[in-house]
């Protein structure tokens, strides 16, 4: 069953949704599951206890929750295009991974995250500003600005529609990160669009179950089995 708490972020109370192993063996990694526009959902949810029953503890930071939903979101889009790096959904983010890093049973030295659409531009933008994160699995989301910051990432494991915009965005992710020599497996999925791995009219049951496995497999090495 998932637990809810609350924690603080920069004088704002945000809720988030903690999903744990049911039989945990010693302290276990972590990730961050961050949300699409459309907020802390049951497709969010399902991720996070998905991962849980991986051996994660899975912490899914409900964005929107300090003030008006509305209002939370267009702060939040504005941020993602007009400051990527450094905004409030940036810091909440930060705030929570230190929250994760302190819980019972979490090994800080293992953390990871993972995004969808507007949560996968704020996974990538994290991991520009947070040392922390061993990997990040960003799905459909954009590059922050200058694309060049990712340099001072972590490895990614990225899933892209090829019939969305954010196609060109995953091939320029990694162009970079191997120019940069950072590890990473990004991949386009041939007639796929936005939200494929969430249930919706775009949902691709092949594609999204080959880009979790894909997400275990990466996870494994490089949070699970990081020092």
């Amino acid at each position: 069953m998932a637990e809810e708490l609350t924690f603080h972020s920069g004088g704002r109370t945000l809720t988030a949704s903690l999903a744990r192993p049911a039989a945990p063996r010693g302290d276990a990694p972590g990730v961050l599951v961050l949300h699409e526009v459309f907020g802390l959902n049951d497709d969010i949810r399902r991720v996070a206890d998905r991962f849980a029953r991986a051996g994660y503890v899975a912490l899914a930071v409900d964005l929107f929750s300090a003030g008006n939903r509305a209002v939370c979101m267009t702060h939040l889009l504005g941020g993602l295009f007009l400051n990527p790096l450094e905004h409030q959904g940036v810091r909440d983010l930060r705030r929570a991974l230190t929250v994760l890093g302190e819980l019972p049973g979490v090994d800080a030295s293992r953390l990871g995250a993972i995004g969808f659409c507007m949560g996968g531009s704020l996974a990538v933008a994290l991991a520009c500003t947070d040392s922390r994160l061993k990997a990040i699995a960003p799905y459909y989301g954009f590059n922050p600005r200058p694309l060049e910051a990712v340099r001072r990432g972590c490895p990614v494991v990225g899933s892209y529609p090829q019939r969305d915009a954010t196609a060109r965005q995953g091939e320029a992710l990694r162009a970079e990160l191997d120019a940069a020599g950072i590890p990473n497996d990004i991949k386009v999925y041939p007639g796929t669009r936005h939200s494929f791995a969430n249930r919706g009219p775009a949902f691709d049951a092949v594609a999204s179950e080959d880009a979790w496995n894909r997400v275990m497999a990466f996870f494994d090495e490089h949070v699970v089995g990081s020092t």
